[in-house]
């Protein structure tokens, strides 16, 4: 297997044990059972690479409809590893969006293997909601997102669902999940 190969599949093993197995998402199971999720890897090593690769999967994910490629997962195995570099490139990443006129239209997710929300502890088991094996940037479609909460009874309940869910769970459990980068 190839080191890409090698990221897809860590990345697909995390997608199907964790947001699936454990209804982070409940939305990716039907795109993910479609086969319309688009995984990208991006061997870019800076910042002005990565952006590069950006601009060419949104435009790849506009370009084809829907029920071809609902998502795309862009990952990015050499770059922006630390979680604060990664998250100061998220208004980079916003910026390209907005420069190919695709606001509102598109929006960009972010994961990472040391994501940490505002006001936790970087080891609080509650960050794992977004810890991907690789920084990964999840290019989602508005329409698709509408679709979901519509059919959602209720979405605001998701995020603290998670939170719970990953309390119960636990170091352990997650780690029994064996989710990370095997490379």
């Amino acid at each position: 297997m190839n080191s890409d190969d090698l990221v897809i599949a860590d990345t697909q093993a995390w997608l199907e044990r964790a947001v699936i197995g454990l209804n982070l998402c409940p939305f990716a199971k039907s795109v993910h059972v479609k086969g319309q999720v688009h995984y990208a890897v991006s061997r870019a090593t800076a910042a002005p690479e990565l952006l590069e690769g950006l601009r060419a999967e949104l435009k790849a994910l506009v370009a084809l409809d829907a029920k071809l490629r609902d998502t795309t997962l862009l990952i990015a195995p050499d770059c922006l590893q630390d979680f604060l570099d990664f998250n100061d490139f998220l208004a980079q990443a916003d910026g390209v969006l907005a420069d190919l006129d695709l606001d509102g239209v598109l929006q960009i997710a972010s994961l990472h293997p040391g994501y940490q929300f505002a006001g936790t502890r970087a080891d609080d088991i509650t960050n794992y909601t977004n810890r991907s094996p690789y920084p990964t940037l999840h290019l989602l479609r508005e329409d698709s997102i509408d679709r979901a909460v519509a059919a959602f009874p209720d979405p605001e309940s998701i995020f603290e669902v998670n939170m719970k869910t990953l309390e119960q769970l636990g170091p352990e459990g997650w780690a029994a999940l064996k989710v990370g980068r095997t490379s």
